[in-house]
């Protein structure tokens, strides 16, 4: 899963971001509401682990937030109260579940796969279709005018990423971000070669490449 934790508390981040990643889930963290509600608008987010007080914005502000504007991500609140009321505000809020702390780590995996379960498939596992491509997430394999494309796992997650935010322009550091789980530039061209081996697969050599470059800030896959 791609999860985010939003915890002012670094002792309680860091821990859960060390567990999380030795349960084999991609873990990023926030410290504040503001910069959390940010980067809770990354679509391939599966779940946020949201601390209810955080500088800023608070957490059930960003809960709200959250599902006013629709995300379908799973949101766990963490709170240090334990009394009902707060309960049922945050579940009003939106939250799909609640945890007081201090939490056993076990409860919280148990949590999470319970919210999974009810959920149902929350890995993004709809085709995606745009224009002559199709992505099937679930069986990650795709195809251009149902002739199937022979795709490293880096290209089919650029691919996704890209084909998931069709008709916006998508930054080469959110590239990095989304794709190589990087937060910085590491100073290479990689996200470029990617495009390029990608286009060498999915574009007809006489037709308009479907990945077009926005010069200066990083690539576009128009909606149709």
């Amino acid at each position: 899963m791609e999860i985010l934790v939003i915890e002012d508390d670094r002792r309680i981040a860091s821990f859960l971001e060390r567990g999380l990643t030795a349960e084999g889930h991609h873990v990023s963290v926030q410290l504040d509401g503001r910069d959390g509600l940010e980067a809770a608008r990354n679509d391939t987010l599966d779940l946020v682990i949201l601390d209810r007080t955080i500088p800023y914005i608070d957490g059930l502000e960003v809960c709200r937030i959250l599902r006013q504007e629709k995300r379908p991500v799973l949101i766990l609140m963490l709170t240090a109260k334990d009394e009902l009321q707060d309960k049922i505000d945050g579940l009003r809020t939106g939250a799909d579940d609640y945890l007081t702390k201090p939490f056993a780590f076990d409860e919280l995996l148990a949590r999470i796969d319970a919210m999974a379960r009810r959920r149902g498939s929350i890995t993004h596992d709809e085709e995606i279709t745009v224009g002559p491509l199709s992505l099937d997430p679930g069986s990650r394999s795709a195809t251009r005018n149902g002739e199937p494309l022979t795709l490293t796992v880096r290209e089919f997650d650029l691919l996704r990423y890209l084909m998931q935010n069709a008709g916006r322009v998508v930054s080469r550091e959110r590239l990095l971000n989304s794709v190589w789980r990087v937060g910085y530039d590491p100073g290479t061209k990689i996200v470029d070669v990617y495009i390029r081996y990608l286009r060498a697969k999915i574009d007809l050599p006489s037709s308009e490449s479907m990945i077009q470059t926005v010069r200066g800030i990083g690539y576009m896959m128009p909606k149709s």
